[in-house]
């Protein structure tokens, strides 16, 4: 009898552990609805308000453009905006290892969207002329961290639960498909709102996305608290600071020995090559508008078509993402790449410009979403912020460098060679560093195809805080 009430007791005390244990997605199919809803509602907002790529990009070139300022000097202005993405595994680092009120993920959502809300309308409530590009951009600076923030501790969400299932591409798919989603409307009205004169206005509107943010994660994001693994009971009277400076400073080292690994080099190298491309964003505009004599409404609706583009990538990599071995994913990125570029030397009238720029989003996104998709494929779910916030800071930073680099070298060609000449150079040059990315292909494959033989559900899974209800 007694040992038939101890099996009773010990497995009512099993029953309640379970009920009160905080769910993982990688168990509950629920969970991963629950992190598709929030992933979908934090992209498409993201997709409007990112300074360098949402709304506001358009409207900001052309403010810049209306005073007067050479493509050189919106393309620097651009990269400005984009150094908070370059810093990503400092963000990493803190929301892996350094809580927030008991929270590693909801408290640093809830606080970054909070401060791109408030910076956005700040921006919205200022007069701005011509002598205020320097104010401009140190309040655009703020939010454009939070945003960046933001997007690392999503990811870091993203990769503890897809990566148990083998679900990290399709997961963002939805990221991606929800992100251009948003800038199909983003095109349009950022389009207008630089034709009209009313660019201002877009501030406005990012402040108010801001706002949804905010709204989603305080309902579908509920960390359980902080376990002890994290912040554990300081022995002898050792505060819970100090044990989480010990653990960042153990977390850096880590991640030292992880950069210096000969498979993350050479993919960190991948990345780089892949992502620079001096042919940007910035000399498309001024390229569009200066030489091809585009108004700023069809270039905004060629970033929509564009946009278009990538959302059917999107979901078609979603679709055989898992069906392709990565050899063939690795190649496929790379030409998908080169031929994203090389697209725009077909960009010549209105017609070729629609045709162009839909083709290009397809291959864009398929280019992109492997290189991802791989990046995620590689990190240990347990520093799931910092390691992939690493890799993408090396794609950041080679944004933000060819960016700049390409509109100094446009205006310094185009005095010489002419605008068309000037452009398709920069196309050519930005094709192949992406086609250099075949010399490293070797380096990468067999550490990849090996994981894919193991199995990535064979890695641990952790609890996402997502509300499933």
């Amino acid at each position: 009898m007694d040992r038939q009430a101890s099996l009773r007791r010990f497995r009512l005390r099993h029953l309640r552990t379970r009920r009160e244990a905080p769910q993982s997605a990688a168990d509950s199919g629920g969970s991963m609805l629950g992190l598709g809803v929030l992933f979908g509602v934090l992209y498409f907002v993201q997709g409007i308000v990112e300074p360098t790529d949402g709304l506001l990009a358009q409207p900001t070139q052309s403010l810049l453009r209306h005073w007067e300022h050479s493509a050189a000097a919106a393309a620097w202005f651009a990269f400005a905006l984009s150094l908070p993405w370059t810093v990503k595994p400092l963000y990493g680092l803190l929301t892996d290892f350094v809580p927030l009120a008991g929270s590693r993920r909801r408290s640093y959502l809830l606080l970054t969207t909070a401060v791109a809300f408030v910076g956005m309308m700040a921006i919205y409530l200022l007069p701005l002329g011509s002598d205020r590009a320097t104010l401009l951009l140190i309040l655009l600076l703020p939010p454009a961290v939070a945003i960046a923030f933001s997007d690392v501790v999503v990811d870091a969400l993203m990769v503890e639960a897809g990566q148990p299932r083998g679900m990290t591409g399709r997961l963002q798919s939805i990221q991606w498909a929800s992100l251009y989603g948003a800038t199909i409307l983003t095109g349009v009205v950022g389009g207008a709102l630089s034709q009209w004169g009313m660019q201002q206005l877009g501030f406005l509107i990012a402040g108010l996305a801001c706002g949804v943010s905010f709204l989603a994660v305080w309902l579908l994001v509920h960390d359980p608290p902080t376990s002890p693994s994290y912040l554990a009971a300081a022995p002898h009277g050792q505060d819970a600071t100090a044990i989480g400076a010990d653990r960042l400073a153990d977390a850096a080292r880590q991640m030292w020995q992880t950069i210096c690994q000969p498979g993350i080099l050479a993919i960190g190298a991948f990345l780089l090559l892949l992502n620079f491309n001096p042919f940007s964003s910035t000399v498309l505009y001024y390229y569009s508008t200066a030489s091809l004599k585009f108004s700023d409404q069809f270039v905004g609706a060629l970033t929509s078509w564009q946009a278009v583009g990538v959302v059917l990538g999107s979901i078609l990599y979603g679709l055989v993402c898992r069906r392709i071995p990565v050899r063939w994913m690795i190649h496929g990125s790379i030409l998908a790449g080169v031929l994203a570029t090389i697209g725009y030397w077909g960009y010549r009238d209105a017609a070729s410009g629609i045709v162009v720029s839909l083709l290009v989003g397809i291959a864009y996104a398929l280019a992109q979403l492997t290189q991802l998709d791989l990046a995620a494929r590689v990190c240990n779910p347990k520093t799931a912020g910092t390691t992939f916030a690493l890799l993408m800071s090396l794609s950041n930073l080679s944004v933000s460098l060819s960016q700049g680099l390409g509109g100094s070298i446009y205006d310094a060609l185009s005095t010489t060679w002419g605008y068309a000449s000037a452009f398709r150079i920069l196309v050519g040059i930005g094709a192949l560093c992406t086609a250099m990315c075949w010399l490293l292909v070797p380096a990468i494959t067999n550490r990849l195809v090996g994981a894919e033989r193991r199995g990535w559900s064979e890695l641990p899974a952790t609890a996402t805080g997502v509300d499933a209800s």
